[in-house]
């Protein structure tokens, strides 16, 4: 294998290896982290950058690749049908030809639409972090995952204990108020009626 389909290969290996790092089931926290990392990192970006123009290299040879397989197809089957292979050596070394035309084919193929899967991965773990969040701050800061922390969760116990007790105060209050109008209400039609017997 040539230097070039090298880099290629590890290449691929290098995107098998983040496309199963994006894909593990990580908790929210550490996802976060880790997609922000990646986000704002200028490290990070200078190697997107690198591996962005290393793929216009790898269509370079893609496109390459494919053309060899076509022209190693075209030159087996004029072989075959002027003269056909009599040389084993001859058919061996076509045979050779036509095996690595495909392997680069493929190999150079595999490595262009895995960077298309980890692209759009990426982007939907991102819009999926962002949708959390959104959704975390729109249910007033309550938080579903283990990030929470214990002192807001006590606070908001505390208020709720507070404004429940100022409930039962006002109910009171207020039963209180409407027993002494029922009080009133009665006596004044007790009087009314102990009037109209007299």
């Amino acid at each position: 294998m040539t230097l070039y389909y090298g880099i290629v290969f590890g290449l691929l290996c290098f995107e098998v290896a983040m496309f199963m790092m994006l894909i593990l089931p990580l908790p929210f926290a550490w996802r976060r982290g880790l997609f922000k990392f990646l986000a704002n990192n200028p490290v990070v970006a200078k190697i997107q950058y690198g591996l962005k123009i290393t793929f216009i290299f790898v269509g370079v040879l893609f496109i390459d690749a494919v053309q060899r397989m076509w022209k190693v197809t075209l030159e087996g089957d004029t072989m075959r049908e002027s003269q056909g292979m009599r040389d084993s050596r001859t058919e061996s070394n076509f045979h050779a030809r036509k095996f690595y035309a495909q392997r680069n084919t493929y190999l150079t193929g595999f490595t262009l639409f895995l960077s298309l899967i980890l692209s759009r991965t990426y982007s939907l773990i991102t819009e999926l972090i962002t949708t959390q969040e959104e959704l975390v701050a729109a249910k007033g800061g309550k938080s579903t995952s283990t990030t929470g922390s214990s002192s807001a969760l006590e606070k908001e116990n505390a208020d709720l204990k507070r404004d429940l007790a100022n409930l039962k105060k006002q109910a009171g209050q207020q039963q209180t108020e409407y027993n002494r109008m029922g009080d009133e209400l009665t006596a004044a039609k007790g009087q009314g009626v102990s009037s109209k017997k007299d």
